[in-house]
């Protein structure tokens, strides 16, 4: 994992120090809040709807375990003693005080965090697969890239105001677990003739005018990543529109200029400003990559592993729905639902924060992840603890056997906290959640994606749901698009809407009519709801949501 170098530690400080003084000039009137504004969103503080929230950065989602702890203490001392992980591997307290603010950043620099750029026109953090460096299926750990880049993004002068906020995201497997063509910039780590290089896909984003990332470059040497990403991100910021917002999008320039047109405006940059890129960028890659050596894995036998499930079915169910393999036979990762039923997803007590750290410490090497699904991830765990770890997150309450299922849902804090939001988002999906489970039809529908957005900012990705739910004001009233046949895996699809939309109470049954269909109609239990919407197309999935009356669709 990086460790902060003597400029980092320097660098974070100084911001801290100087939001300090931006605070204080705010609370004594010397700022009024539309100057105090652009200040505090520089370093990730909103003003939401019931009082500020704080997004805090988490690197391509890596945690260590005191990093854990003190986003536990932060929660305890100066929030509601909880925090909210979000889409884009972050966390978010939702309740700060502004006094307080400046003593959360400084506690953050205390174990090498920040809120530097979680917010604002600029690059975003960068996200990748929750997985990386564990994933047995990848080629190489994309997240050393995804540290270059955090440190050739952050402060950077051309790049603090571009016409509009700007998203990466990286994957190291064929089996996209990052979303990366739903970004502006998505990177896939590939292979050609033995040299390891980048995939590269513009263009892409959801919000009001969802568009899937078109390839840019096949093959991109490793050694140009970083001239080739200044190359796009200059491009963007002189062809971007910054006459209107809804417009100005990196997906939007591409689609109104073509994407011939913009891969011709880069590769003309590209080649402009390659020679000034001397190796400094490759040297630095290097030792980032030394940072990232895998842990010494400690090998054990998975004898006792075996015999627990055999003989206890709850660790069953859980090791079934919840692990993933790993690159040791011996080790498994383990997915840490934060999706129990009736909760709100992606939240974490501080209690909880501190349990996994715990197991994090104690059998995980030190290492936690976010996953961009709003779920915990411990990615180096030997199969001979499971069952010990198994109960603590029992005790808990963090062990959820859901991970994939109908109510491991993804929905933004919709209007509950959100300024922006038009309709509830979390309500929605807890009363899903505990439909399903108390009708006992959850196992039986299987793997399944459903994302909940209260507003067309589309923080909830229910474009890219097999199920998707926007939540919109119509009239004054919560009024909730379907839509069906998403997918935010390699073949990256905007859903369908499905037709007229459906009042608050009645989301549920609609979902409901939905999957009965589905449960009707799928040729053997081994075909999930998205192979079954794609063979059948929407037809009959409309039918069942609008009968007759699917034609005024």
């Amino acid at each position: 994992m990086y460790k902060y170098s003597d400029f980092d530690e320097a660098f974070v400080r100084e911001r801290a120090a100087q939001f300090r003084g931006q605070v204080e000039r705010r609370l004594s009137g010397a700022l009024t809040e539309d100057e105090f504004r652009p200040l505090r969103l520089m370093n990730g503080l909103y003003l939401q709807l019931h009082a500020y929230m704080l997004r805090v950065a988490i690197p391509y989602g890596t945690l260590r375990a005191d990093q854990m702890r003190q986003l536990a203490h932060i929660a305890e001392t100066w929030d509601k003693g909880y925090g909210h992980f979000t889409t884009r591997q972050n966390i978010q307290f939702n309740w700060p005080k502004l006094p307080d603010v400046p003593d959360i950043i400084d506690a953050l620099a205390d174990v090498q965090m920040h809120a530097i750029q979680t917010s604002g026109n600029t690059i975003r953090n960068v996200t990748t697969d929750a997985f990386a460096g564990a994933a047995a299926d990848e080629i190489a750990d994309p997240r050393p890239v995804a540290e270059l880049i955090r440190q050739w993004s952050t402060d950077h002068a051309e790049f603090q105001f571009l016409p509009r906020k700007f998203k990466i995201a990286i994957t190291g497997s064929a089996d996209d677990r990052a979303v990366i063509r739903a970004h502006d910039v998505g990177l896939q780590i590939v292979e050609k003739d033995g040299e390891t290089g980048l995939r590269v896909f513009v263009g892409g984003g959801l919000g009001r005018t969802p568009m899937v990332g078109q390839e840019l470059r096949a093959f991109l040497p490793k050694a140009d990543l970083l001239p080739y990403l200044e190359a796009i991100v200059s491009t963007y910021n002189l062809m971007g529109r910054r006459d209107n917002k809804y417009k100005a999008r990196i997906k939007i320039t591409v689609f109104e200029n073509g994407i011939d047109a913009f891969r011709a405006a880069t590769e003309e940059e590209f080649a402009r400003i390659r020679p000034s890129f001397e190796g400094v960028d490759q040297a630095m890659l290097r030792e980032i990559e030394a940072q990232f050596a895998l842990p010494d894995f400690e090998a054990a036998p998975v004898e006792f592993y075996e015999r627990a499930l055999e003989v206890d079915p709850l660790f069953r169910a859980w090791a079934g729905q919840n692990l993933t393999a790993h690159r040791r036979a011996d080790h498994a990762i383990v997915t840490v639902s934060l999706k129990a039923h009736g909760q709100t997803p992606g939240d974490a007590s501080a209690s909880q924060m501190r349990v996994l750290a715990d197991i994090a410490e104690r059998y995980g090497y030190g290492e936690l992840r976010i996953s961009h699904e709003q779920n915990v991830v411990l990615p180096h765990l030997r199969k001979a603890d499971l069952p010990a770890i198994h109960a603590q997150l029992l005790r808990a309450g963090l062990a959820t056997a859901n991970v994939g299922l109908l109510s491991d849902i993804i929905a933004c804090p919709g209007m509950d906290y959100c300024a922006l939001a038009t309709a509830r988002s979390i309500p929605v999906a807890q009363e899903l959640a505990t439909h399903f489970r108390k009708i006992g039809l959850e196992e039986e529908i299987g793997a399944l994606k459903i994302k909940i957005s209260g507003c067309i900012n589309a923080c909830g990705h229910h474009h890219v749901g097999h199920i998707g739910i926007l939540g919109l004001d119509r009239a004054g009233v919560e009024n909730y698009q379907i839509t069906l046949g998403g997918d935010a895996g390699p073949a990256t699809t905007i859903g369908e809407r499905a037709g007229p939309g459906f009042a608050y109470d009645e989301v549920v049954p609609a979902i409901e009519r939905i999957l009965r269909a589905y449960l009707a109609l799928r040729s053997d239990r081994a075909e999930s709801f998205i192979e079954a919407f794609r063979r059948l197309g929407p037809a009959p999935f409309k039918e069942a949501l609008y009968g007759e009356a699917r034609d005024a669709a």
